[in-house]
């Protein structure tokens, strides 16, 4: 089979689940060597209290044809960042992508700013915002050293959307439109070495915790659809993955630089599919069907 992404080094930070899984794994499928970081490990769980870890996600690289390794990290600590980009460089001597898929933070649903806990706010900004700063800030000296790095901000929405939808609470609205601003930052920043950086988000992701929320698996996730219709044009985290694959192996990548995407864009660009061979495109449908009130209908949206 072939392994575009072969000889590549990349760093998934916040792989132990959902989105980042699903890119670590997709990474490791194109061929590529993964470095899997999070706080929950095999001896140690995070605050979100979820049994996933990533040595599952370092395994389920191996098996995809990549090689995964896992390195417990937690990346608000910037004494763990500075020794495990160390020790990629000693390993290693690159790193060709960096994704910044950190999170894990509790949500206030609907609460408005003086409504919210200020110190779940607060750890909602620290944990979306303070980590891919404190990550990209010790990691880009090493990826800089060639030309061609990728940064890839994976968020929720697309900037387009983010600017005219309210999401969800004041701190996780300032917390999503914060990391699409870091794509184009750092986009600005990386041009003149040669380096790339996109934000990407993913649509409904049908993530470990959402498929448990809703009682459902992989394999029955359509279920689902009978609480809620819409669902139906949700996505496994294998999409998302191959849309960051599909950056990670295009040579002409700068022409992404600083924007935000979705995997659904993506896909129609670069030809891939989901698991079951359709090509959901959530945020097209969101703004369609979803937010307008109509009736749950995906023909034409996968």
């Amino acid at each position: 089979m072939e392994k575009p992404l072969a000889g590549k080094i990349a760093l998934v930070a916040g792989a132990t689940r959902g989105a980042g899984r699903g890119i670590a794994v997709q990474l490791g499928a194109a061929g590529a060597t993964v470095y899997a970081t999070g706080r929950s490990t095999g001896s140690r769980r995070s605050e979100m209290n979820r049994p996933e870890t990533i040595e599952e996600t370092a395994a389920l690289v191996d098996e995809a044809g990549g090689r995964g390794i896992a390195i417990g990290v937690d990346h608000l600590a910037a004494d763990q960042v500075r020794e495990l980009v160390e020790r990629i460089d000693a390993e290693q001597g690159a790193l060709h992508v960096l994704v910044n898929d950190i999170y894990g933070a509790p949500i206030e649903w609907g609460k408005t700013v003086w409504e919210s806990t200020l110190d779940v706010g607060l750890r909602t900004l620290r944990l979306a915002v303070d980590t891919h700063a404190i990550t990209s800030h010790f990691a880009l000296p090493l990826m800089i050293r060639n030309p061609g790095a990728l940064v890839v901000e994976v968020n929720d929405g697309t900037a387009g959307y983010n600017s005219e939808n309210y999401r969800v609470s004041f701190f996780y609205d300032l917390a999503k439109t914060a990391v699409n601003r870091m794509a184009f930052a750092l986009g600005h920043e990386l041009e003149p070495h040669g380096g790339t950086a996109v934000a990407v988000t993913p649509g409904w992701l049908r993530s470990e915790a959402m498929l448990d929320a809703y009682r459902v698996t992989e394999e029955n996730w359509r279920d689902a659809t009978k609480v809620q219709p819409h669902f139906a044009i949700s996505e496994s985290p294998a999409f998302v993955g191959r849309a960051v694959a599909a950056l990670a192996g295009d040579a002409e990548v700068a022409r992404w630089n600083g924007k935000s995407v979705s995997s659904g864009e993506l896909a129609k660009e670069y030809g891939f599919t989901d698991l079951d061979g359709s090509r959901p495109d959530c945020w097209r449908y969101l703004v369609e069907v979803q937010d307008p009130g109509l009736p749950a209908d995906v023909t034409g949206y996968r």
